[in-house]
């Protein structure tokens, strides 16, 4: 008995097996990155919990809440078949379309931009359930039309008219973050499919004429750039937040002051415990800490394009793209987080995937990790599983 228990926890805690029949590596990466994502959210909100609900871990605990959501969520969606995604995408595009179009209506708004709908328990960002609707839609879609863009030249208007659908509805919510992952994800799953180049360079030069219109039109998002250039040219007006957040991770160093000790989270820096987590992580745990959430990120990316691959080279197209998709979005949400944070990017609303507080984005990423692990799954099945079934 004792050598049967020992066997499973040596198991459970080896990287997967090849007649494993899911992911467990995906598993642990997903689970690690929220439980840092907790402890870190713990202590960079404590100023900002007692001075709004006198408890200093108020937002820990709604965090920990969240993760228990996430987690039984997970287990709902995994146990659903990829067929049914591939069957309900419109349904599935339509719903994510109306909730962002609701959110011009009956949205809350938090700190000057109105993207949620408030739920009671939480608020819901709908730009979060659009990113994987678009990419659910956009996998079925280039499945259906896949020898018309590889060979069509103009074939890609329409995905471009979709996305640019969604593109206006967020750039009413002020958005610029999502719009930009959303644009990218479609552009980037023409790419894996083959698309012609010529589609890439006319996308192209849309996008940097879109960036340029977007950023002029507006004096507020022009000051946002001219801060990210020089935050502290004006360290108590525009390049507050950037000057605080290079500050916190400067005064970091290689091993951090220690968990607990940031001084930026004592209400210089805001947002510390959402969109500028990872500057408390950088101060707290130094570059160490940054290195190593970077490299649990990247084993989880691997992991997933590794999962693309083996769709696509099994033939199931479908699945292939669907990871793809999901391995950009969650690869962009990453890349832009700390790029903002460290000074590399214009400021941009957007959390760092299971690490920042946020209910919205840690469900809809854990419904994305459910689907990654079911499409491993299947392929399995179907190398190690199905087949050998269908041969008896």
């Amino acid at each position: 008995m004792l050598q049967a228990i020992k066997t499973g926890v040596d198991n459970w805690f080896r990287l997967t097996p090849t007649d494993s029949l899911y992911d467990r590596t995906l598993l642990w990466l997903y689970v690690g990155l929220m439980m840092i994502g907790l402890i870190v959210v713990g202590s960079a909100s404590i100023p900002i919990s007692i001075r709004l609900y006198n408890e200093p871990f108020h937002f820990a605990i709604r965090d920990a809440g969240y993760i228990v959501m996430a987690l039984c969520i997970f287990a709902f969606f995994i146990q659903q078949p990829i067929r049914k995604w591939e069957k309900y995408n419109v349904a599935l595009f339509f719903i994510s379309l109306i909730l962002l179009i609701a959110v011009l209506f009956v949205g809350k708004e938090i700190n000057g931009a109105k993207r949620w709908i408030p739920l009671g328990i939480m608020n819901f960002q709908a730009s979060e359930l659009a990113k994987l609707a678009i990419i659910c839609y956009f996998a079925s879609f280039y499945v259906r039309r896949y020898e018309i863009i590889r060979t069509e030249h103009w074939s890609f208007i329409r995905p471009f008219a979709v996305v640019a659908l969604f593109i206006i509805i967020l750039t009413a919510q002020s958005d610029l973050g999502s719009i930009f992952i959303l644009f990218s994800i479609t552009f980037s799953m023409l790419f894996i499919m083959g698309a012609k180049w010529q589609q890439f360079i006319a996308l192209c030069v849309v996008a940097v004429a879109g960036f340029v219109g977007y950023v002029y039109s507006s004096e507020y998002r022009m000051k946002r750039v001219t801060a990210y250039l020089d935050p502290f040219a004006d360290v108590y007006g525009d390049g507050f937040q950037l000057a605080n957040s290079q500050m916190a991770f400067g005064q970091g160093e290689i091993l951090g002051r220690g968990l607990g000790n940031s001084v930026q989270k004592l209400e210089y820096l805001p947002e510390a415990h959402t969109d500028f987590i990872m500057a408390v992580i950088g101060e707290e745990f130094g570059l160490v800490g940054i290195l190593f959430i970077i490299f649990m990120l990247t084993c989880l990316l691997i992991r997933t394009i590794k999962i693309s691959r083996e769709s696509l080279q099994m033939e199931e197209r479908f699945k292939g793209y669907f990871a793809f998709g999901i391995a950009v979005w969650i690869f962009l949400q990453g890349v832009i987080n700390l790029g903002v944070a460290s000074g590399l990017l214009p400021t941009k609303g957007l959390t760092f995937p299971f690490v920042s507080y946020g209910g919205s984005s840690l469900i809809l990423l854990s419904i994305a990790m459910a689907i990654l692990v079911r499409i491993d799954h299947e392929n399995r099945l179907e190398r190690i599983g199905y087949t050998r079934v269908k041969k008896n």
